[in-house]
Formats: C-alpha cells, sequence, structure tokens
C-alpha cells in the first residue's frame, strides 16, 4: 500500500510539472519568454531567480502577468493577460519560481 501511495504521488508531481510548461505554451507566453534565454522578455530562470526569497513574489509575478507591465526588465512592456484563468496563474507563477 505504502509503495502504491508513493507511486500516485510521484505521477500527481510528474504530471503537474510537465504541465506547466504546456500551459505557457497554452497561453502564448512563449512567444517572449524561454526556460533559459532572454528574449523579448527574461527567461524564465532569471525571474526565478531575482524573486527567490521573496515571500510576496507569487502576488507581484500574478498581478503583473493579468495587467500587464513594463520597466520592471527593460523598455519592452508585457501586454496584460486577463484570459488566463486564477487556477492556470497560480500554478504558471509558482512554476517559473521555481526556475533557477
Amino acid at each position: 500500500m505504502k509503495h502504491l501511495l508513493c507511486l500516485a504521488v510521484f505521477v500527481l508531481w510528474a504530471g503537474a510539472a510537465h504541465a506547466n510548461p504546456q500551459l505557457a505554451q497554452k497561453y502564448s507566453c512563449t512567444a517572449c519568454h524561454t526556460a533559459d534565454k532572454k528574449m523579448v522578455g527574461p527567461s524564465w530562470q532569471e525571474v526565478g531567480r531575482r524573486y527567490t526569497g521573496d515571500k510576496g513574489a507569487a502576488a507581484k509575478l500574478a498581478a503583473r502577468v493579468k495587467a500587464g507591465g513594463a520597466g520592471v526588465w527593460g523598455p519592452v512592456p508585457m501586454p496584460p493577460n486577463p484570459q488566463i484563468g486564477d487556477a492556470d496563474l497560480k500554478t504558471l507563477v509558482q512554476w517559473i519560481l521555481t526556475q533557477k
């Protein structure tokens, strides 16, 4: 039984980890961001590193993704993304914050 529980937890964790890049693609985040290189916007690794240890980072990033913003990473503004549902947004932001 213990092995079955461990297997179930691993499958759920692996599925969630795999879903996050898919969500980024679904919402066209990949048009401006990549995992490890600056494109139009910063890489997800740069974002994750910048906000390491910031307890309010998830809320800040979620608000910025929804409303858009400018000036934090350079002169190119990020357009607002109100179409991203709150659950997907939370998943994406949490995943980005783990990228380092």
